[in-house]
């Protein structure tokens, strides 16, 4: 095997009334807030994004956030917040298991707000409050922003006479209120690379794709783009001619991974590899570097045509 071994394909068997129902709950819910804070994952901020949102929201203010930054390479988390802003977007960095960026986030939605106060000052209606929501693909971590930015005070938001009992809302500061249920934005999986990066990073099930061919993808990209972290986790030499089942045998030798007769179990590596990436023990790392998509990047071309 050489060094330019060809990536298999990802196939992602995916189910179109799931995303049908989730962008309908979606509509609704936007309609009752001011401020959306979009989560992303930090180690995919391409994939785990949805141009579906940017239509759903319409002119309300968005804040984008980058999370499981722990887990990413810091170069690249910098060099994406910075592409962001270069977008107009409100962007910060959060580390939820961590709690860090929480307060700076708060601040943000507050800023964020504030033209909506100012509208209805006009009106001169005092004590509105502004209506903030947290979106997100499934497993960026939505639950637990939400969870860190309401502490231990959750108070809810007291009803309103004549409003239908529907979401909840809770008091997240002065003249703010979260709704306490995060909103699921399904996956756009808009080609192989897309759904590459959703699978390894846990967005998706196992069931609906191929592991093995992920966790050979996922290997070479390691090999290809940060060798020393891959050499020095599983403690492996390196060959320039070495590819993913290369690669699989000698982590599998590495690490005991065998069954009788001493043959490498793969089934078993393959489960190893994909778990240290998942939790972020193998290292942090970013899959996905700021700059146009390939689905992009034909998309424009098929305009120009």
């Amino acid at each position: 095997m050489n060094e330019m071994e060809k990536e298999p394909k990802l196939h992602i068997q995916w189910f179109p009334g799931h995303m049908t129902k989730a962008k309908r709950m979606m509509e609704e819910q936007l309609k009752l807030v001011d401020v959306v804070v979009e989560m992303l994952d930090a180690r995919i901020p391409r994939s785990s994004a949805n141009p579906m949102l940017k239509k759903l929201i319409g002119n309300k203010q968005k804040i984008v956030v980058l999370n499981k930054t722990d887990m990413a390479d810091p170069v690249q988390t910098a060099r994406w917040l910075e592409r962001l802003k270069e977008q107009n977007f409100t962007a910060l960095e959060v580390n939820c298991q961590k709690n860090k960026g929480v307060k700076a986030l708060v601040a943000a939605i507050q800023k964020a707000g504030q033209p909506t106060l100012d509208k209805w000052l006009k009106k001169g209606v005092k004590n509105h409050p502004v209506r903030v929501m947290i979106v997100g693909i499934p497993n960026v971590g939505k639950s637990t922003l939400i969870n860190r930015l309401l502490g231990k005070n959750k108070t809810v938001a007291q009803n309103r006479p004549g409003v239908t009992r529907g979401p909840q809302w809770v008091i997240l500061g002065k003249g703010l209120e979260l709704l306490d249920t995060p909103g699921v934005l399904w996956p756009k999986f808009d080609d192989p690379e897309t759904g590459f990066s959703l699978a390894v990073t846990g967005a998706i099930r196992e069931e609906v794709f191929d592991l093995e061919i992920a966790v050979h993808i996922l290997l070479l990209r390691l090999k290809k783009y940060y060798p020393q972290e891959l050499s020095a986790y599983y403690n492996i030499a390196l060959a320039e001619e070495d590819g993913a089942k290369e690669l699989e045998e000698k982590i599998g030798r590495s690490r005991g991974c065998l069954k009788a007769g001493g043959l490498v179990d793969y089934n078993k590596v393959i489960q190893m590899v994909i778990r240290d990436f998942k939790t972020g023990k193998l290292g942090a790392f970013t899959l996905e570097v700021p700059g146009k998509s390939a689905a992009e990047k034909a998309e424009e071309h098929h305009e120009d045509c």
